[in-house]
């Protein structure tokens, strides 16, 4: 089995920025085997040129590419895409994960089609990593779904738990549902609904309560999980305030000369800080709840920033992270079915699965795809 597929014709700088990110991860991970689907003509002259990237790589030849312009239905269509069999890889055993530069859209609709959910996950969750005043914080869902219930809420809290033990190596991370405010009876029902099932169930204990969009950045939980339409907005945000205080910080050092002076008296600490913001080092956003690692690659990272994105895909397939994801599930299952009342006109109690389903309401949202940056 390979480690994973890797979609080699995804992304602006793509095929070459792929393979220059993959010599990085060949001496991060000496021991993966990368399946590399693309253009053979294109990418065996490249490999020739990177004897690490070489050493861990196999090529498969696809002559489709998946353009950053075409529709989530067409690349559906398109079947001998690389990004479409890098998924069918994984579909049929052959790799753990698929990493991929591409389309947004068409990476969530092939995914969802292709490896579908894992039993017991109603909708799958796009999650990343973004910096805080006390560390890393991982968010959810940034807009795979635009309207979700509270059933969803609370699998994409388990998903967040367990992917912020893998990814950040935390024991214990701390959840927050974001909210209009951190009092209980603030937001709609759905919100309230999903506080109430996780102070219940085994997540009880890391479970901190509602927070405020100020609470992401101020690192007041682990992690930080809300509805596709929100999280994306609070993603974007967050990037246009980051890119917003860079311009003005040049405006103010390049104003006159005393300015030019602080700068250079201050720039080993503004060193520090554009590090620590480096995008590339948050590059890698996971769709979790599939059968199979399906991790995003900004589409205009360079090689460093794809190689930190086959980090994240790596950390995940090695700690079984899928493992810990049905093992949560389940027990929020047996949480849910030993405290259901019992079934109506039959006398017994509820089954599992009875319990499981009644965390969802009957008036389902319609589950809805959305494009990320």
């Amino acid at each position: 089995m390979f480690s994973l597929a890797v979609d080699a014709m995804g992304g602006d700088g793509a095929p070459e920025i792929v393979i220059d990110g993959l010599a990085i991860s060949a001496e991060r991970h000496p021991a993966a085997r990368i399946l590399l689907i693309g253009d053979e003509a294109r990418l065996l002259p490249l490999l020739a040129r990177s004897q690490a990237a070489r050493a861990i790589c196999t090529v498969r030849h696809a002559p489709g590419i998946i353009t950053n312009e075409m529709k989530g239905t067409s690349a559906l269509r398109l079947r001998d895409s690389s990004m479409r069999l890098a998924m069918d890889a994984v579909a049929q055993g052959e790799a753990q994960g698929v990493v991929s530069a591409g389309n947004s859209g068409a990476l969530l609709a092939l995914a969802k089609i292709v490896l579908k959910t894992m039993p017991g996950i109603d909708r799958p969750a796009l999650s990343a990593i973004s910096p805080s005043a006390c560390g890393d914080v991982v968010m959810l869902d940034l807009g795979a779904n635009v309207a979700c219930d509270s059933r969803n809420l609370v699998e994409f809290a388990v998903m967040g738990e367990a992917f912020a033990r893998v990814v950040l190596g935390l024991p214990a991370p701390t959840i927050g549902l974001l909210n209009v405010g951190s009092e209980q009876m603030k937001g709609d029902d759905r919100i309230r609904q999903a506080a109430d099932v996780l102070r219940a169930s085994p997540l009880a204990g890391q479970f901190y309560g509602f927070v405020e969009g100020h609470d992401i950045t101020a690192g007041t939980t682990d992690v930080v999980v809300t509805d596709g339409f929100t999280g994306n907005v609070a993603l974007k945000t967050g990037e246009g305030a980051l890119k917003l205080a860079g311009t003005l910080l040049k405006q103010v050092f390049n104003a006159n000369m005393m300015s030019r002076l602080g700068y250079v008296l201050a720039r080993p600490g503004l060193d520090r800080m554009r590090e620590w913001l480096d995008p590339r080092r948050y590059n890698g956003a996971v769709l979790l709840g599939l059968n199979g690692v399906v991790v995003k690659s900004h589409g205009g990272t360079d090689a460093e920033g794809f190689a930190h994105a086959v980090d994240v895909a790596m950390d995940m397939v090695v700690h079984n992270f899928n493992d810990r994801i049905r093992t949560g599930i389940a027990e929020l299952g047996r949480v849910a079915a030993a405290t259901a009342p019992p079934a109506s006109g039959v006398g017994g109690a509820a089954t599992a699965d009875d319990a499981t389903t009644s965390l969802a309401p009957t008036d389902h949202a319609a589950s809805r795809l959305a494009t990320t940056g």
